[in-house]
This record gives structure tokens, C-alpha cells and sequence, in this order.
């Protein structure tokens, strides 16, 4: 039963023939493996920590040594293999903090290369399935210590890893990113420096309604993700202009580049659009412009994206679920100008190039058409005095710094950390609702004195009865509508350790419902929401359009 587990969770990777486990031979000396576990029920279904040990030491006795990635915990105590591990935690489906790869490369690169190397020495990477964070190391290490090409470390990682016909290696956009990174920052001395950026502002064509759009960067040495920022709606900004190619054009080039500096804009009142054209309000050039500084510690920046409507009983509907991580160094051309980047910039993505849920190509509905982050440098003395930093890799025979690893234990409650990042019902509340109204651009009127709010005010209805979206007038905000964000002491990376908690789940996720049928709810949203899942077939959409109501004059 425990062999049949293993053969359904490893799915599309490759299975050692000799060994029966879910790990590969990237080259001679680099295997790949999914993270091991010494714990029920995990061992049950992964690669049992014992039976790992037992391979490697029958197959190249004690010339072996583990790297993991996980920030979620590796799932076993390091003594369970003697002690031969290196720490790089960061976390699941993200690139890591770029400031990390120096140390990693080096540390393997003494393992397989140093003075007192043996002979037949081997590393083993490995984060929770042994493809994403294991690939991005694999194939930094190739390109930047073997000198292969972006395209055949990416080539023979996915050769050695995966079945045929089932995808590639690594497949998650930023993480690709993050190796084409490598291969400059390999071409040009491997020099990297380390600076405190600004997000100055957000701009978004084509955004659609009830879209949270957040700013978040890496803390604690990159195994924790913190918002930075979520905008609020009195952040927003409405260009003029129905087509958003028309109404602001950004330039590519990252170089003293603003691009809406001087255009022409308004932010008293949402444009009225004509339903009747079928034209979805929200689909405008929009400028997300932050009410105070958000500073982030590292060159790391993540753009998070989420859509919300409105269903019913104080649930919400998930239908979009997207971000993109870059960093501002590279984008700002720091390889090629000898370490001195740009010191502002923009970069630009369009949704489909952007990462899905939980490293998929699936992002649900599209939430925007294309967005572009304006940022800047700031002086290290607003938050961390040290910065800039030039980031050098180790030289052969000098120490190379090592991340603090995350508790072991808590790889068995990793599920947890998922919640809240993909598509479905979840449950409303109030910081989450100021969050999708600030694109929600028919929202306008106010609340009786006195009334309490609607937390879903201006976010897109799906019900049987049809759609509707509530008149809210923007009004003071307050601390219970969002999180506010203040530039805070940020991680070293493995050059200064500080201290910095993990964020705590969301309330929503800690709500509960009571005195209704969760499974009513679920079914009635599903078979009236526009927003179907590219799983559900034709058959199925039509057996469901025989047993919904609808709003007369509704349609599909």
C-alpha cells in the first residue's frame, strides 16, 4: 500500500529503478529528490527518511550531503543523516532571495570541488517535491560552476526528472526568471549588491473588478513572504481613457524611467461604463499610488493578485489567484554596468506571463491585462544602515554563511501554510473587502450614519437572481479595513541574523459558519458563478443550466 502511495504523490516524476525512490541522477554527482520524512503519515506516501540514508550510503558510502530548501521544514532531524546538511530554507512555489544564491553555490561547489575533496563525492538537493526550489539550484549550479547554457541545465533537469509528455522540470515563470538571472550574474564577475527598493507606484491595464492587488518582499533570511502593503481604495487612481494601450504607455527601458509622471488623470470619480456594450467595469488604466512609503529590505519584490465576488451568506468567491516576483537589481542592469543598477525603474508583465497557483499555469479568470511596478532605491539609513551591500561568492577555502533552518517538525502542518492561495469560497471579512473595492470603479454612494458597512460593498454579485453591485461611497479608513505598512528592519540573507515572526494567518481563515449548509452554498455559487474552471466540461455546464434559475434577461 505504502509502494502504491508513493508511485500516486511522485505522479509525473521519475522513480529510481534500483532504489524504488522519488529521486534521480541530475548529472554524476547532483541527485535530485523529493523531501523525505520521518513521520506518519508522511513517510507513508514520500521517500522514508531511512530508506534514503540506506541508498546513499550503500551507493557512495559517506561521500554524500543533503542541501534543502524548505522553509515549511524538512520533515526529519538532521541527525537522521548524520549531520550532512546544509540549510537554504525558502518558501514553497517562489524564487529564492537572490542574495542566497552566492552561499549556496559556493557551499556546493566546496562539497564537490574543494582542496580536500574526495573522489566520487555527491550533493543531493532537495525541498518538498524535489522539482521547483530543487531545480533552481540544480540548474544555478550547472550554468554558474559547470558552465552550462540557461537551456541545457534547464534541458537535462527536465530529462532526468520528469516522465515524458509531463512538463518541465521547473516550470514556475519567476523561478525561471530567477535562473536566466543566474546566467548574468555568472557572465559578469558573479558580483550582486544588496539595496532597499521603493514601490512608488502600480500601474494596471485592463483591471477588473474586486482585484486585490498587495506588495510583498522576503523577511527573516527569505524563509518567511511579508505583505508589505495591500492598496486600499483611496490609493487608486483612474486614468482617462476607456483603452488603456491609448491612456498610458510605459517604457521597457529601467533607466530614470517614470512613465505616468505627466499623464493626465482622475481620482474623484470612477468612470460610468455601458454594460450594454459588454464592457466589464474595472477593464481601465488604473494607478495603484501607496498614501505613505512602502520600502522594501531587499532588491526581492513580490506582486501578489487576487480576485474576489461577491456569493452570499458572508462568503466570497476566489476566481483568481496570480503574482510575479522580480528583482531590481537585475532589472535594473547591475551585472552588465559593473554592480551600479539603475537606481529606479519599472518592470512590466502580462498576465499570462505571470505564476499561477501554487507553482500551475492556473490563475482562474483574468484579473488584468498587464501591470508595471515603478521603484526606486532608497538610503540604507531608513531602515537598514549596511545597505547598499556587495554580495561576492565565497573564494575557495573561506567560510560560506548558512541559513538558520526552519523546525523540522512543521513540514507536517506545511498544508496550512496553502490556505487562502487558490480558487473556491472563502470566508469575507472586513480587511479583505477594503482590499477588492479598491478596483471595484462603480462603487460610489454611502452608508447610513450609525449602519454598519457591508464588507462586500462594490464587489461583483454571482447568485441566482443575478448580478448587482452595491453603492458604497469612499469614506476615512480605518484599522479594521486594512493592514497598514510600515518599513521594518529586513533580514541579511545570512550576513546579519534578526529576529522576525511569521505572519499569522488570516481571520478570515480562523471564521466559522454556522447554522448554514456549506454544501447548498457551494453547489448554488458554482452552477450560477460566470467564472467556470476550465475543469468542468461541456456536459456538465449543461446539466447545471437545466436546474439553475435565472434573473430574466440574464445571460450567459
Amino acid at each position: 500500500m505504502a509502494f502504491l502511495l508513493r508511485q500516486i504523490v511522485a505522479g509525473p516524476r521519475q522513480k529510481h529503478p534500483e532504489a524504488g525512490l522519488d529521486l534521480c541522477y541530475v548529472t554524476d554527482n547532483i541527485i535530485a529528490t523529493s523531501g523525505p520524512s520521518s513521520t506518519f503519515p508522511q513517510r507513508a506516501y514520500r521517500n522514508p527518511t531511512d530508506a534514503l540514508v540506506k541508498f546513499l550510503d550503500y551507493k557512495h558510502d559517506t561521500h554524500w550531503a543533503i542541501w534543502e530548501f524548505r522553509a515549511e521544514g524538512t520533515g526529519y532531524p538532521d541527525s537522521e543523516v548524520y549531520g550532512r546538511i546544509r540549510h537554504y530554507p525558502w518558501p514553497d512555489h517562489h524564487p529564492p532571495p537572490f542574495a542566497l544564491i552566492p552561499n549556496i553555490m559556493a557551499s556546493m561547489r566546496d562539497w564537490l570541488k574543494g582542496p580536500d575533496t574526495k573522489v566520487g563525492r555527491v550533493v543531493v538537493v532537495h525541498c518538498k517535491a524535489g522539482k521547483g526550489r530543487s531545480g533552481t539550484a540544480a540548474c544555478s549550479y550547472l550554468i554558474s560552476e559547470e558552465g552550462w547554457t540557461v537551456e541545457d541545465a534547464l534541458f537535462r533537469f527536465t530529462t532526468r526528472r520528469m516522465r515524458s509528455g509531463f512538463g518541465a522540470g521547473v516550470s514556475i515563470p519567476s523561478q525561471l526568471r530567477w535562473i536566466r538571472y543566474v546566467d548574468r550574474w555568472t557572465k559578469h564577475r558573479k558580483l550582486y549588491v544588496e539595496r532597499q527598493v521603493e514601490v512608488v507606484e502600480v500601474h494596471v491595464w485592463g483591471l477588473r473588478d474586486g482585484v486585490k492587488v498587495a506588495i510583498e518582499g522576503y523577511i527573516d533570511e527569505g524563509r518567511t513572504i511579508k505583505n508589505f502593503h495591500t492598496f486600499r481604495r483611496h490609493e487608486r487612481i483612474i486614468v482617462d481613457g476607456k483603452d488603456p494601450s491609448s491612456a498610458i504607455s510605459p517604457s521597457s527601458n529601467s533607466e530614470n524611467s517614470l512613465p505616468l509622471s505627466d499623464t493626465k488623470f482622475k481620482s474623484s470619480e470612477p468612470q460610468q461604463q455601458d454594460s450594454q456594450k459588454g464592457f466589464e467595469a474595472g477593464g481601465n488604466a488604473v494607478i495603484f499610488r501607496p498614501s505613505h512609503p512602502i520600502i522594501l529590505p531587499t532588491n526581492d519584490i513580490n506582486i501578489d493578485l487576487e480576485r474576489r465576488n461577491k456569493a452570499a451568506y458572508g462568503w466570497t468567491m476566489v476566481t483568481s489567484v496570480a503574482h510575479v516576483w522580480f528583482n531590481t537589481f537585475f532589472e535594473g542592469d547591475g551585472p552588465e554596468k559593473s554592480g551600479i543598477a539603475a537606481t529606479d525603474g519599472v518592470f512590466e508583465i502580462d498576465w499570462d506571463a505571470m505564476d499561477g497557483i501554487k507553482g500551475s499555469a492556473r490563475k482562474g479568470t483574468k484579473a488584468l491585462d498587464r501591470l508595471a511596478v515603478v521603484w526606486r532605491t532608497v538610503d540604507g539609513e531608513k531602515g537598514r544602515p549596511e545597505l547598499p551591500q556587495i554580495i561576492t561568492e565565497p573564494k575557495e577555502g573561506e567560510p560560506v554563511p548558512e541559513t538558520r533552518a526552519a523546525d523540522w517538525r512543521s513540514a507536517q502542518n506545511s498544508t496550512l501554510s496553502a490556505i487562502g492561495k487558490d480558487l473556491g469560497l472563502r470566508m469575507a471579512s472586513p480587511a479583505s473587502a477594503v482590499a477588492s473595492k479598491a478596483s471595484s470603479l462603480r462603487s460610489s454612494g454611502s452608508s447610513p450614519q450609525g449602519k454598519e458597512e457591508d464588507v462586500l460593498v462594490g464587489v461583483k454579485t454571482h447568485w441566482p437572481a443575478g448580478k448587482d453591485v452595491v453603492g458604497h461611497k469612499e469614506g476615512p479608513t480605518t484599522a479594521a479595513e486594512g493592514q497598514q505598512s510600515d518599513p521594518v528592519s529586513a533580514p541579511d540573507l545570512g550576513m546579519t541574523k534578526i529576529a522576525s515572526p511569521v505572519p499569522t494567518m488570516e481571520a478570515r481563515e480562523e471564521g466559522k459558519l454556522s447554522g448554514v449548509d456549506l454544501g447548498s452554498v457551494v453547489g448554488t455559487v458554482k452552477s450560477n458563478s460566470d467564472d467556470v474552471t476550465d475543469r468542468k466540461t461541456g456536459e456538465d455546464l449543461e446539466t447545471r443550466k437545466q436546474h439553475v434559475p435565472r434573473a430574466a434577461g440574464e445571460g450567459r
